[in-house]
């Protein structure tokens, strides 16, 4: 069954802020056999190419832990700063509107592996860039990065350069 996932997503104009349109993935949760086509896409593009999945904070951890669930692999949360215990490694970046630090606990992706980076939207790349820069501390390397939403004109893709990228749906 072929479902396009674009009728799942919905527009919410001057969210969070003026002159941002925000692409609401709340229908495509809501939607099992949606979202079971969005994890079977995901899961057949990277299917025996990976061995650990990254989650970005905050809806990548739900796509991240669906996928890793159906690959059969560990999750790693990738977090705000100040929300994993234990040891981390950090790196500050810029967001689309403001700047953040991404951690990671530092013992989460054992050198060498090959890891996969989930989230749901790629707009400027600067949290998966961050999560990259993480993942290459660690000595593992990354496989590729995995999107449910792309926005093309905000240079994703030009942050992430080098990596393997894949988007389920490109605006």
């Amino acid at each position: 069954m072929s479902i396009d996932l674009k009728e799942y997503v919905r527009d919410f104009v001057d969210f969070p802020k003026k002159g941002i349109i925000f692409k609401d993935i709340s229908p495509l949760l809501a939607s099992p056999d949606a979202c079971h086509h969005a994890i079977a896409c995901m899961r057949e593009r990277w299917a025996g190419s990976v061995d650990v999945i990254v989650a970005l904070d905050a809806r990548g951890f739900i796509f991240g832990s669906m996928l890793g669930y159906e690959m059969h692999l560990p999750v790693v949360m990738a977090r705000k700063k100040g929300k994993l215990p234990g040891e981390v490694c950090e790196y500050a970046y810029s967001l689309e509107y403001g700047e953040s630090v991404l951690s990671m606990q530092s013992d989460a992706c054992p050198a060498g592996t090959r890891v996969l980076i989930v989230d749901d939207l790629l707009a400027t790349g600067g949290t998966a860039h961050a999560a990259c820069e993480l993942i290459k501390r660690s000595g593992a390397h990354v496989a590729g990065c995995a999107f449910v939403i792309e926005l093309k004109d905000l240079g994703g893709r030009e942050n992430l350069r080098g990596h393997d990228i894949d988007s389920l749906m490109i605006y």
